[in-house]
């Protein structure tokens, strides 16, 4: 996955300047990635596929080498959902965009059935797909892992759940 060695930070993929997309199938990643294929500005190289094989090898891989000083950002816990999701099938599209851009890929991305999109920024990584049934989020640390906005706070669920909106209100307690 890693373009260079600048995608990284204390040994995690992190790609600034760049979405990362994870899609519930290959076809709706494939096909995201053809309709993006013709957004102004975005060049040739600029949109990468990963199956959901090659997510788990990458994350295995950074896990492996995170240095312990990686646990004061968000980093680590990413890649561990971006773990879970592709445990469960989901395919990714790394697209380099930045702004405006950013935002554009990213509805793209969510016409196709994208769940998540993240923009990595040098110090904040912002989701850029909200879900009309997400909760509020609670402050994530290293021991509790990213926050899915879900009842259980476990990306596992928030994919499982999504096909039928089976989620708890907006409002509802954890």
């Amino acid at each position: 996955m890693t373009e260079s060695d600048n995608n990284t930070s204390f040994g995690v993929y992190k790609p600034v300047g760049h979405v990362v997309i994870s899609f519930p199938s290959a076809q709706q990643a494939q096909a995201a990635r053809a309709a993006l294929a013709g957004e102004p500005g975005l060049q040739d190289d600029a949109i990468r596929f990963m199956t959901d094989r090659q997510m788990v090898e990458q994350v295995d891989a950074d896990i492996l080498d995170a240095s312990p000083l990686v646990n004061f950002g968000q980093e680590l816990n990413l890649v561990k959902a971006h773990r879970e999701l592709a445990q469960l099938g989901y395919h990714w599209l790394i697209v380099r965009a930045e702004g405006e851009q950013a935002v554009r890929v990213a509805a793209i991305a969510r016409q196709h059935g994208a769940e998540r999109a993240q923009r990595y920024g040098r110090l904040v990584i912002e989701e850029l797909i909200e879900h009309g049934t997400d909760l509020p989020q609670v402050s994530e640390t290293p021991d509790r892992g990213l926050d899915a906005q879900t009842p259980s706070g476990q990306e596992g669920e928030r994919a499982a759940l999504r096909p039928a909106e089976k989620r708890l209100p907006r409002d509802a307690k954890r």
